[in-house]
């Protein structure tokens, strides 16, 4: 008789969901282009309608979340750290979170339409507007990954990354009882 060892699960880190998000966030954005180039090649079909309900459902949910995590978790510690260039660069990402969201407010409308299947989107604004907010993202990310990140990661305590996970899941869990 030969008994099958299930290796144990390990639930993922609070670091582990903010890098996963930041490589959703790097496809979602290239998908952006991909939409448009579609859109002006085949126009408004079931692909074009279905990446953009895509690209709009993340953009309003998940990056949002996890720019909340950001917040309560990541830049406060930034900020108390009694480091000037950490407060400074806290700071910076903070103001980030509000352009990318007020570019985010603008570019929205137009993926909804699209999602919708109706043609009440500007091709050409959605042309210029999208590398704006894919470069103002992939810039905002590649600070937190190469400062942010690490900096938060060698001064949050084992106890408090726990919490940190705890409310991260807990707040999640809300969310989708709430829209189921």
């Amino acid at each position: 008789m030969t008994t099958t060892l299930n290796p144990p699960v390990h639930p993922l880190q609070p670091f582990d969901v903010l890098d996963t998000c930041h490589q959703q966030v790097v496809i979602t954005l290239q998908k952006l282009t991909e939409l448009i180039d579609h859109i002006e090649a085949q126009g408004v079909d079931g692909q074009a309608q279905a990446w953009a309900r895509d690209i709009f459902l993340f953009f309003m949910n998940t990056a949002r979340e996890h720019h909340l995590d950001e917040e309560r978790h990541i830049f406060p510690t930034m900020l108390s750290s009694g480091d000037a260039s950490l407060m400074e660069a806290a700071m910076r990402l903070q103001q980030d979170h509000g352009w990318i969201e007020e570019d985010w407010l603008e570019l929205a409308p137009q993926i909804e339409s699209i999602a919708a299947g109706y043609n009440w989107f500007n091709l050409e604004q959605l042309r210029l507007a999208v590398p704006v907010f894919q470069a103002l993202y992939q810039d905002h990310m590649a600070l937190e990954e190469t400062l942010a990140y690490p900096e938060a990661k060698a001064r949050i305590a084992a106890w408090d990354l726990q919490g940190m996970g705890r409310e991260m899941a807990s707040r999640r869990r809300q969310k989708s009882s709430l829209a189921a």
